[in-house]
């Protein structure tokens, strides 16, 4: 008796043990996409079926058909261990970029059972909120739908374009429904959940449903028109799957499908078996792309120093499709920059979901070498161009109370764009008093819109961030001095300067000598243009702030500066606001900047709302 009661003992069933914390929140998290091995969820549906995981490895299809059909699961347990299962299956086959039509199944198979989970179940999803198996379907169905996706992408180019369905993989597949709006057909589709961006402080997503792309259109052709405006090459993109059918048995038993292809910016939500359901998003993905991509620190070099590779004219660049009903906000850079200065700006204000939700960026993209008259005028131009073409009446919202925020030269461009300059610019041209009628005329057209122009009236909000706008004393030192030299100015203004000297000639051949200045020149606190131009009435129509840096602060607020740009040159009287931030010049890119501009943004948008 004693014998066996020591047997019993040693042989007991049950054993019990302690993991850390750190192993609880593991097992928990753990799935098939993540460590490779069936959720835990999943085991146990398994172990109910008296299956295991290595058994549905080698038995693939007899152990889904047990699973399938068994009782003792209920409807729940049963399709997210399938939409597991098949997953598991497609990864195991999935080797590399592209995928066969067994795997492309294998991903529909996961994805219509973690569908069908979702949305044809007893519970809703609001019911399951709190349950991690939930959370876990919702990743199965993500990570299908974006290789399924990827493999459609690459399908598409042998498809004719009047395309209603096809055939793939067994599966009937219905032309995508989209509202994406690109200027053409994209050539690439990349996952955002593939990409990781360096130089970017934050990378803003919207949880939801769907899988979150990038989708890349071609560049323009050569023979393309030259617009002053560019449409976005890179958009925020999530794809949603259905399926066929209005009840469980029907989704089941379908091998129909179709994508739902939606704009982020315009889509919040996504109508699914008669609910609404939030939409997921990427927003910083494309952005971040986008200036990977562009090469702008060497070309706005180029630019700066007149060379080859850099940029001739100012260009608007819409950071999203034009969108009429969202307000307009216009960056522009400063000396030497391009749109890198805003990387972290642009991307806070569209990772805000306030101001996204009724802000669109546009980014005026210019070469620095050109005097800052030419650069206005042409600016101006370029504006009025991309406002007359995507709002030819002028009748949208987007083209109503624009904002314009310009950092260091940029700011002191956004400032002249408010302003009006009325005749006091022409004391600017050496004008002889032995000109004729004729060339008198001719000069004051040839020059008019360089010196003479008026506040843009779509435009009633700006912020000036580290504007010089009475100039700086760095302008004059040895270094800048030295840059200066290296300028050469756009053979454009060359020719027109150049047409400009011969009319200050009277007859005799004889005239006062025009001096061209370049941007370097033009920022000089004794420079004739700067001066001219600092005390211009801004449009009392406009609401304007100033963001001024403070670097190695000491003494009085009037002696300091940002490194660069005197207090005194960037403070102007009568701003709406003004804040002082401990920084270098670029102070665009602090996080006190950027809260004081979303700050400046929402109260426009409470002034504006329709």
């Amino acid at each position: 008796m004693t014998a066996l009661l020591l047997c019993l003992n040693a042989c007991a069933m049950v054993g019990v043990s302690r993991l850390k914390p750190s192993d609880v929140v593991s097992e928990r998290r753990a799935d098939v996409i993540g460590s490779k091995q069936f959720s835990d969820g999943t085991v146990q549906a398994l172990n109910v079926v008296a299956l295991n995981a290595k058994q549905c490895t080698q038995s693939f299809a007899s152990c889904t058909e047990i699973v399938e059909h068994a009782s003792g699961l209920d409807e729940e347990r049963r399709l997210s261990a399938l939409s597991e299962l098949w997953l598991g299956r497609a990864l195991r086959g999935d080797k590399g970029p592209a995928i066969d039509d067994a795997t492309l199944d294998a991903y529909l198979q996961s994805a219509r059972y973690a569908y069908a989970y979702l949305f044809y179940t007893k519970r809703t999803p609001a019911e399951r909120v709190f349950d991690q198996r939930q959370a876990k379907v919702i990743a199965f169905y993500d990570y299908a739908v974006e290789r399924v996706v990827g493999r459609w992408f690459e399908e598409l180019p042998r498809l004719s374009t009047g395309w209603t369905q096809t055939e793939l993989a067994g599966w009937t597949v219905l032309r995508p429904d989209t509202d994406l709006h690109l200027r053409a057909a994209p050539t690439e589709l990349i996952p955002a959940s593939a990409l990781r961006f360096k130089g970017l402080r934050n990378v803003y997503r919207r949880d939801g449903f769907g899988s979150d792309f990038v989708a890349v259109a071609p560049p323009p052709a050569p023979d393309a028109p030259a617009e002053p405006w560019r449409e976005p090459r890179y958009a925020a993109m999530t794809g949603v799957l259905v399926f066929g059918g209005h009840t469980l048995d029907e989704v089941l038993d379908t091998r129909q499908a179709q994508l739902l292809v939606r704009d982020p910016y315009r889509d919040a939500d996504v109508a699914i078996a008669g609910r609404s359901v939030p939409l997921g998003a990427n927003f910083t993905a494309p952005y971040g792309l986008w200036l990977a991509r562009s090469g702008f620190a060497m070309q706005s070099i180029r630019s700066l120093l007149g060379r080859e590779g850099g940029i001739k004219e100012p260009r608007v660049l819409l950071m999203q499709p034009w969108d009429p009903d969202r307000l307009t906000v216009v960056m522009l850079h400063g000396l030497a920059s391009s749109p890198e200065a805003w990387v972290n700006v642009a991307n806070e204000v569209l990772g805000d979901e306030q101001l996204r939700r009724h802000y669109q960026v546009w980014q005026v993209y210019y070469p620095t070498n050109a005097p800052i008259a030419v650069n206005l005028m042409q600016i101006r131009r370029a504006l009025d161009a991309t406002i007359r073409h995507f709002d030819p009446g002028g009748t949208t919202r987007a083209t109503h109370h624009m904002m314009l925020v310009g950092h260091s030269m940029g700011g002191v461009i956004a400032r002249l764009l408010v302003s009006s300059s009325g005749d006091k610019l022409w004391s600017l041209v050496p004008e002889g008093s032995r000109l004729s009628a004729a060339k008198r005329t001719r000069l004051h057209k040839a020059l008019e819109p360089y010196l003479q122009f008026s506040p843009m009236p779509q435009v009633d909000e700006a912020v000036f961030l580290a504007a010089p706008h009475r100039g700086t004393p760095t302008a004059r030192h040895r270094l800048a001095r030295w840059v200066a030299e290296l300028i050469r100015l756009p053979f454009s203004v060359l020719k027109e300067m150049t047409s400009i000297s011969d009319l200050l000639k009277d007859d005799s051949g004889k005239g006062a000598p025009l001096h061209v200045s370049n941007s370097v020149d033009n920022l000089s606190d004794t420079d004739p243009f700067i001066v001219a131009t600092e005390n211009l009435p801004i449009s009392p129509g406009v609401r304007y702030h100033s963001i001024i840096g403070l670097y190695k602060p000491h003494g009085e607020l009037a002696q300091s500066s940002d490194g660069v740009v005197p207090y005194t040159s960037a403070h102007l009287a009568g701003a709406a606001s003004e804040v002082v931030i401990p920084s270098w010049h670029s102070v665009q890119e602090t996080p006190a900047a950027i809260l004081e501009l979303r700050r400046i943004m929402r109260q426009h948008l409470a002034r504006e709302k329709p």
